[in-house]
């Protein structure tokens, strides 16, 4: 009698834990926006794209070119009012990717970037509103008078 009492108290008990996990959880996703992670990271090197799968299905395609401009790295982050626009990155591609733990991706880009950690809130994010985003960074330029393309390099003259 004593050890069925012990085992209903048990299954009682993870009922409760679980709804009560179920409940925190929900709790946490709509503070935080979303429970999301992602399934799989598919580099494209030569259409300089990053496929993302997210754990609830969907899937994103980021050109490397709104993925370095719109960095979560202190580089790229504004001060003092003005945002900071990364100009001349039209070409720029990703060289590697590195997991950091169970929330995030490092890009390395071929124009040495590397400091932006990618987390999978952001990149869902960014998949949402990312034409805004271009849109956004289209404006910055043209307020700053600067392009998406690189500076051309004056050829040297013999001398």
């Amino acid at each position: 009698m004593l050890l069925q009492t012990a085992r209903l108290s048990l299954l009682r008990s993870s009922f409760y834990a679980r709804t009560w996990f179920r409940e925190l959880s929900g709790a946490v996703a709509s503070q935080t926006g979303s429970l999301i992670s992602v399934t799989a990271l598919h580099l494209h090197k030569k259409e300089k794209v990053l496929e993302v799968t997210f754990s609830d299905g969907s899937v994103r395609k980021y050109s490397a070119e709104l993925l370095r401009v719109c960095s979560p790295s202190a580089e790229n982050c504004s001060t003092g009012g003005n945002m900071k626009v990364a100009a001349g990155r039209r070409h720029v591609g990703i060289m590697g990717l590195e997991p950091v733990g169970n929330y995030a991706v490092r890009i390395n880009f071929d124009d040495l970037h590397s400091t932006g950690l990618y987390t999978w809130d952001y990149l869902r994010d960014l998949g949402q509103h990312k034409f805004s985003r271009a849109k956004q960074y289209i404006a910055a330029l043209r307020e700053q008078g600067a392009s998406r393309d690189p500076r051309k390099l004056k050829p040297k003259t013999k001398q």
